[in-house]
């Protein structure tokens, strides 16, 4: 099973479009043995290992074969993918939503605790340049509201989900990381324009302190639209991650503005890296090295409850 030169032996089950980058990713880390791929279309899973020079295999095989999966085939698969995967005893990397339901949620997370394995969902957000560039700017005193947009035109895939569980859970699970918890109370319209699911959604998220989030996502816009806004006690962070830019308007600034005396911008950008690589790379680390796991189960859960809440608002539930 495992690969005898001290790489990580990885399968990875499902190779559609964001699985394909993944398979790609892999075959170039020096860290991953690529024993194989599985898709539920041979010929996509044929053109995919080609591509990443290894060989399409049956589910049970390439389970059997590696000691890591990443799982990237659609939401209503990853439960029973990521369980057969556990059950036997390998480390699973689970694209997000990490699965359809709590429930199913809760026994993944039980399983890999029981048998002493990674699990990690991917909430590939916390791992880029733009993430940690919010998180390492300037403070503007306590942070009390977040207005996150996240916009795209119309794509004709991922739409066995809602844009909740296909976009927005991007904006839910860093607002629950800056906010430090989940809401206490969710909000929410959205609607179906393109599919059979919502394909826009406006959430309104509170939180413990009177503090507030609207997060906007959509699928069916006229263009891309990528942005943060924080106001806190001190000032207001903005941020267009499409540009690269980030201002802090803050107390006590080095450029004066002239409206709001004592007080300054500092502006910032920074240089993009890949984050899928950067988040293959952290679960190959946990898998090997035995380094933490920055989004485990446990995050992918509080996304999910968080998503399934705005889903439930939608339907007035």
């Amino acid at each position: 099973m495992s690969a005898s030169d001290g790489r990580l032996a990885l399968g990875i089950l499902g190779v559609g479009h964001f699985g394909r980058f993944h398979a790609l990713k892999a075959a170039a880390n020096p860290r991953i043995r690529l024993v194989g791929l599985h898709d539920a279309d041979p010929a996509r899973a044929a053109s995919v290992a080609a591509e990443a020079g290894t060989v399409p295999m049956a589910p049970d095989a390439l389970v059997g074969a590696a000691e890591a999966v990443i799982v990237a085939a659609p939401t209503r698969f990853h439960f029973e993918l990521a369980a057969k995967a556990l059950a036997a005893g390998r480390h699973v990397f689970v694209e997000k939503p990490i699965a359809a339901s709590l429930a199913e949620a809760d026994a993944l997370i039980d399983a890999a605790a029981k048998g002493r394995r990674v699990l990690q969902v991917g909430h590939i957000e916390r791992f880029s340049a733009a993430f940690r560039a919010v998180m390492e700017a300037p403070a503007g005193g306590r942070a009390l509201s977040w207005d996150a947009v996240r916009a795209a035109p119309f794509r004709p895939r991922s739409l066995d989900v809602s844009v909740v569980l296909d976009l927005m859970i991007h904006d839910i699970d860093l607002v629950i990381e800056l906010a430090g918890g989940e809401p206490e109370a969710v909000e929410a319209v959205g609607a179906a324009v393109a599919s059979t699911h919502p394909d826009f959604a406006v959430a309104r998220l509170r939180f413990a302190g009177g503090r507030a989030a609207v997060l906007t996502a959509s699928r069916v816009s006229l263009a891309m639209e990528r942005r943060l806004r924080v106001l806190g006690t001190e000032g207001e962070m903005s941020v267009n991650f499409l540009e690269r830019s980030l201002a802090v308007l803050r107390r006590g600034g080095a450029e004066p503005v002239a409206t709001m005396p004592g007080s300054g911008i500092d502006r910032a950008t920074w240089t993009d890296h890949d984050s899928l690589e950067a988040e293959q790379a952290a679960f190959v680390a946990a898998c090997l090295d035995g380094a933490p796991v920055l989004v485990d189960g446990a995050a992918g859960r509080r996304a999910l409850k968080v998503a399934l809440a705005v889903e439930a608002a939608i339907r007035g539930d």
